[in-house]
This record gives C-alpha cells, structure tokens and sequence, in this order.
C-alpha cells in the first residue's frame, strides 16, 4: 500500500508544486506514494463560501471556522482512517527527523494547511489535529510548511532515494549535524581535500567524519549534544 497524503488547503494549486519534481515527484508517478488536495471552501455552505469569521472577544484578522473545516476533515479523513491528522502550525510542536521517521514508517497524513489568524480551537481538540511547527518563524499560510513537511517524509519511503544508506549520516540523525562533504577536483583555489579522505582507510575516514559531525554541532547546534547527553546547558 502507498503513502497516501490528504492536504486541506484554500490553495490547492500550489501542490504538487517542487513536490512534482525530483525525487517526490519520480515517486509520486511511480505510485510510491499519492497526493490529494481538498478545498476547504467546498465545505462551506453559504453562497459566498465562506470559511472564516471575527475572531471571538475581538481583535485584528479572521479564524478559520469549525464547522467549516471539520466537515472537510470527515470528508477527506472519515472514522477508521488511520493516519494521523496534522495542523501546520507555528504554536505546534517543532518537527524533528524522529517525527518524521515515524510518519514515513505510517500510511500517510492528513494535512490541514491553516490560514489567516488561525483555526478556531474547538476543531483541533473535536477531531484531534497534532498542531506541527517547522520553525520559529511566521509564515502567510501552511502550506509551504505543508509541501517541506512532505518533502522530508517522502524522501525516507522505500525506494524513493537510490542508495538507502544516504539518509543515515544525515543531519540531525543521531542528533547530529552532517559532516563536510568534498568532492573533485583534489585542489581548488588553493584548497586541498583533507588527506584523510583520499587515504582508503574507511576506519580514519568514519572517525573523522564523526568528529568533524560532533564538532560542527557544538559549534551551531549545543542545545542537540545537550539532547544526546541528557543535559541542559
């Protein structure tokens, strides 16, 4: 059975997008996986279709209606559809590769891509939506967060990547940063490949490579060594 992922958004034009492209997209025409995008707008039951009202005791912009966006949930997503349901969020719980191992290893997501203020909170805990952040940052809408979210899940499905093992000395596997990479030609405006690479010594190599992964996290990332060690810094 392929991956199958639901997006609900108010741009459905904007998928596939890079998603079409590259490995997603040679996966996406082989059937690894399948992509569907709901309107959220055709739930609405007005003549203006609208999906979004002031938000409750004031204030600036508008909130995505409950009942709106629940009935397109129980469309796209009805009761025994086992996958889980997420909400692209910057209040949500920060993505990690450990998430998304786990949603690559499952029969796929139901996304809903919010907009405006947000979504009125009483359809998040009704039909259970785990609210996702890719970072601290704003953006206009989810679907961006949306289309990196999936890039990140497709790429570890099996067979999307030619050479498996890619992925395992990736950053933040282990909980750490990836290694430098070198390639031809040996020299390059007077910079040289380190002599430990071209050596074919793969035990020096895999050292050095792990030392140089542990000292790159220390220096950009502390807070993922503290993860490692269980400390706090």
């Amino acid at each position: 059975m392929s991956f199958r992922a639901s997006v609900l958004t108010l741009y459905p034009e904007m998928f596939p997008g890079p998603l079409g492209l590259s490995l997603a997209g040679r996966a996406l025409e082989a059937g690894t996986w399948s992509l569907e995008t709901i309107q959220i707008r055709d739930f609405a039951t007005d003549r203006h279709r609208t999906v979004d009202d002031t938000p409750a005791g004031g204030g600036a912009g508008m909130v995505m209606r409950a009942d709106v966006l629940a009935r397109t949930i129980d469309h796209a997503a009805p009761a025994g559809d086992p996958r889980p349901r997420l909400l692209m969020s910057p209040r949500g719980r920060p993505l990690t590769q450990q998430r998304v191992r786990e949603l690559a290893a499952g029969p796929g997501v139901l996304i809903v891509c919010g907009r405006f203020e947000g979504v009125d909170q009483r359809v998040i805990d009704g039909r259970g939506l785990e609210e996702v952040s890719i970072g601290d940052f704003i953006l206009s809408g989810g679907e961006p967060a949306a289309l990196v979210l999936l890039d990140a899940v497709v790429r570890l499905l099996p067979g999307v990547m030619g050479n498996e093992a890619s992925g395992e000395e990736e950053s933040f596997e282990n909980d750490l940063l990836e290694h430098p990479h070198y390639t031809r030609p040996q020299e390059w405006e007077g910079r040289s490949i380190p002599e430990v690479l071209v050596s074919g010594n793969h035990a020096k190599i895999a050292a050095w490579r792990r030392a140089e992964a542990e000292r790159l996290t220390a220096e950009r990332r502390p807070d993922l060594l503290a993860r490692r060690t269980g400390s706090v810094r």
